[in-house]
């Protein structure tokens, strides 16, 4: 008899894309594998920047916070 078919029996499931068989062809956008490499990425100058305005404001912070404080008493 013909067995049935379900989608938890391997053989029936369709096979999965792989990452080589999920790229594009090599001739269609050669900029494709740049932005792909780029997009979960920040750019290092944003990054220390970012690093750097947020020690910066920290410090401005601490520094008003203790002209209150020193103010107060």
């Amino acid at each position: 008899m013909g067995r049935s078919c379900s989608s938890s029996t391997p053989s029936c499931r369709a096979p999965r894309p792989t990452c080589a068989s999920a790229r594009a062809p090599t001739g269609a956008d050669p900029d494709r594998s740049v932005r792909m490499s780029y997009e979960g990425k920040f750019p290092r100058g944003l990054v220390i920047r970012l690093f750097a305005y947020l020690v910066a404001g920290h410090l401005f912070a601490a520094f008003l916070y203790l002209l209150f404080a020193l103010g107060a008493e």
